[in-house]
């Protein structure tokens, strides 16, 4: 049995007991792992520590629904079922403030007008300059705005690994589909172009973090930076990209 603050929202779920072959508290490292990787996704304003918790109430759930004869690895299982119950968790919540989502449009805007004014992408301090606020001031914003982003594949993908059924459950009925989006070619080949018209170090962020698994203190490492300023690349680069994809987005 695991043992673990609750709310009342969630004690349902911990009344049922995980099959007693399966020990659960051997898949706690893996809660705090998933909800780390979900985490440099979000604003600050999100608590790791609630992202745990209901994490632990989805590990639960999988250890009691688990059934070995399917042929799919109880830790992969368990993934799936821990990442659903964040993302309900997240749906539930106005996760990201209002204020971060204006600020998040504004820097679009003023990198879109840069981009058609200079040709090229433009500099942290060009883009300050656009927004009429100071560079540090401006990099405030981009951590902040942490948590605006574009798909992340992994987090949508079902129990049985249908990505298109998950996003079902947790997307706005009224908002853009983005997996139809993705669904047309001129988006792919968009998306491809515009990674490849990142600045350098932009492209290496997104690489070290999407194809490399890095989290972002490992991220910092190879550039030599902090991790604060890691989420600021990372939270700038995916500006760039809504800016040259907004006719999608």
């Amino acid at each position: 049995m695991v043992h673990y603050a609750a709310n009342s929202r969630h004690l349902a779920y911990a009344q049922h007991a995980p099959a007693p072959e399966i020990d659960v508290t051997d898949y706690a490292p893996l809660v705090k792992k998933l909800a780390g990787m979900m985490m440099a996704r979000l604003p600050a304003s999100v608590d790791v520590n609630d992202l745990i918790q209901v994490g632990v109430i989805g590990l639960i759930e999988a250890a009691r629904q688990y059934d070995a004869s399917q042929g799919v690895a109880f830790e992969t299982f368990a993934s799936q079922r821990i990442r659903g119950a964040m993302l309900d968790e997240l749906r539930r919540e106005d996760w990201l403030p209002r204020q971060a989502r204006r600020q998040s449009r504004q820097i679009e805007e003023a990198i879109a007008r840069l981009e058609q004014t200079l040709g090229r992408p433009p500099l942290e301090s060009e883009i300050a300059d656009a927004l009429e606020v100071a560079l540090d001031d401006y990099q405030t914003m981009l951590h902040d705005c942490r948590g605006v982003s574009l798909v992340h594949f992994g987090d949508f993908a079902g129990d049985d690994g249908d990505a298109l059924d998950a996003v079902s459950n947790v997307a706005d009925d009224n908002a853009h589909d983005p997996l139809a989006a993705l669904s047309e070619l001129g988006f792919r080949e968009g998306l491809v172009d515009a990674i490849k018209a990142l600045p350098e170090r932009d492209q290496l962020v997104m690489a070290l973090y999407y194809e490399q698994d890095l989290n972002l203190k490992e991220i910092g490492a190879v550039l030599g930076v902090s991790e604060s300023r890691v989420s600021q690349l990372h939270s700038q680069a995916v500006a760039r990209l809504r800016a040259k994809l907004k006719d999608w987005l």
